[in-house]
């Protein structure tokens, strides 16, 4: 619902920008941290997660509405029907696959489990995600 809004008015128009620009200078001050992101898609080091951002960051979009900070605790529920976000203070128009990764990544570190994240990914449209995103996105996530 929220990726399908308008974003002309959003002040934060270019967070892809911003989110590659925090990677690297995360990456410069060895801020690499893994520990919430314990597969981390395979990355075995820093310099691995930054190759890939290196040769495919370009490949993320800066065309939707963004919460930024997705997370079960941000979604507010009224007898279980949903009713707002908060937390919105990351939020900007970049890539969708950055709210998508922290959907399947909250339900894993939120409920202890990974069985969640097919139905997820099929709720939010298979079509629309592409796992080749997600793994640029939690290379850039590893550097916080």
């Amino acid at each position: 619902m929220l990726h399908a809004l308008d974003f002309k008015d959003c002040p934060i128009q270019n967070h892809t920008e911003l989110y590659l620009a925090k990677a690297e200078y995360s990456f410069k001050n060895d801020l690499y941290n893994k520990s919430h992101f314990p597969d981390s898609f395979g990355y075995r080091n820093a310099e691995e997660a930054r190759s890939v951002i290196e040769t495919s960051g370009h490949l993320l979009k800066t065309d939707t509405l963004l919460h930024g900070d997705y997370c079960l605790p941000n979604i507010m529920l009224n007898d279980w029907q949903f009713s707002g976000f908060i937390d919105l203070d990351n939020g900007g128009v970049g890539d969708r696959h950055v709210d998508v990764f922290w959907g399947i990544w909250t339900l894993w570190f939120n409920l202890k489990t990974d069985k969640y994240r097919e139905r997820f990914i099929d709720a939010y449209g298979r079509g629309k995600v592409d796992e080749n995103m997600l793994r640029i996105v939690s290379a850039a996530e590893v550097f916080g």
